[in-house]
């Protein structure tokens, strides 16, 4: 159990250090434990934390366009 943890957090911060200063490591994060426990139940913590932050990570790029576009077709509607 503690393994899958230490996995999570190397993970994270491989991929924090890797990522470019602009951008937010959270998806990568949460994706990282989520897919820690899920890997660790199969029997394969690193994979699966390696494999949930690069999911979050792409998760939570494609939330944070959505939301600029919600936001840019927002101002055009009230010019």
């Amino acid at each position: 159990m503690r393994g899958m943890y230490a996995a999570a957090v190397i993970v994270g911060l491989i991929a924090n250090s890797v990522a470019p200063r602009t951008a937010h490591a959270i998806g990568c994060f949460s994706g990282g434990a989520a897919g820690a426990v899920a890997g660790h139940l199969a029997h394969h913590g690193i994979i699966g934390a390696i494999g949930g932050c690069i999911a979050g990570h792409e998760m939570n790029k494609h939330q944070k366009q959505q939301r600029e576009m919600q936001m840019q077709q927002q101002n055009v509607y009230h010019r």
